[in-house]
Order: structure tokens, then C-alpha cells, then sequence
């Protein structure tokens, strides 16, 4: 028997979107704050800050029922909460290097106007 726990699989971002872009795919979960979220978000994703989720907030309604990949800005954030979501019986996986790692891949990244958008 291992001393550790084995946590929620972790994605590129490549294979995060891979898995999210096509409809019907898994789910893109920002668990980032609004005025993160605000300035720079991937344009097919649903914002569930990390805060709320900890504090017992309900998966979205477009989220339900479907396996998550959870990005945050840098890949801590997203890893605790594919924890937390593990921890409810859900399909979760987190982006390494998060938001930095997906716009530095020259992924798709807007505001909330729908313009480039930038990572805060």
C-alpha cells in the first residue's frame, strides 16, 4: 500500500484542449477570480472560482454530468480543486501551468468583451 494518495490526472495544455473544444467534450472550469477571469479566459470555458467551489458551491449547470479539466493561472489552484471535485464522485483532471501555459502555447484567450484577451 502506497504512503500517498493518488490525486486527479493532470493535462498539457494541448490535451486540455483536445478534450474541451469539441462540443459535447469534457468541460474547460476556470477556478479563477473574476477580475482574472475578467481579463483573460478561454472562450468556451465555465468560471467557477476556487473559493466558491471550496466553500460547497454546485457545478454549473453546463458542467454537470460531464468530466471537468479545471485551469487556474499557474496549475495550483486548478490542481486543488480537481481534488475537491474528485472528492465529490466527479471526473476531474487540471492543466499544468494553467492559463500561462495555454496563452504561451498560442491558445485562444479572451476578455469579457470577446477580444484577445491577456492573463492576469
Amino acid at each position: 500500500m502506497s504512503l500517498f494518495r493518488r490525486g486527479p490526472g493532470r493535462l498539457d495544455p494541448a490535451e486540455a484542449y483536445e478534450r474541451t473544444v469539441a462540443p459535447g467534450g469534457s468541460v474547460l472550469l476556470d477556478v479563477r477570480e473574476a477580475h482574472e477571469w475578467s481579463v483573460g479566459h478561454v472562450p468556451w470555458a465555465v468560471h467557477l472560482p476556487l473559493a466558491a467551489l471550496a466553500a460547497g458551491a454546485a457545478v454549473l449547470a453546463p458542467a454537470r454530468g460531464r468530466p471537468l479539466v479545471v485551469i487556474c493561472r499557474s496549475g495550483n489552484r486548478s490542481r486543488h480543486a480537481a481534488e475537491l471535485l474528485a472528492a465529490r464522485d466527479l471526473v476531474a483532471v487540471d492543466v499544468t501551468g494553467g492559463m500561462v501555459a495555454w496563452a504561451g502555447a498560442g491558445l485562444p484567450v479572451v476578455d469579457v468583451r470577446g477580444v484577445e484577451g491577456s492573463i492576469a
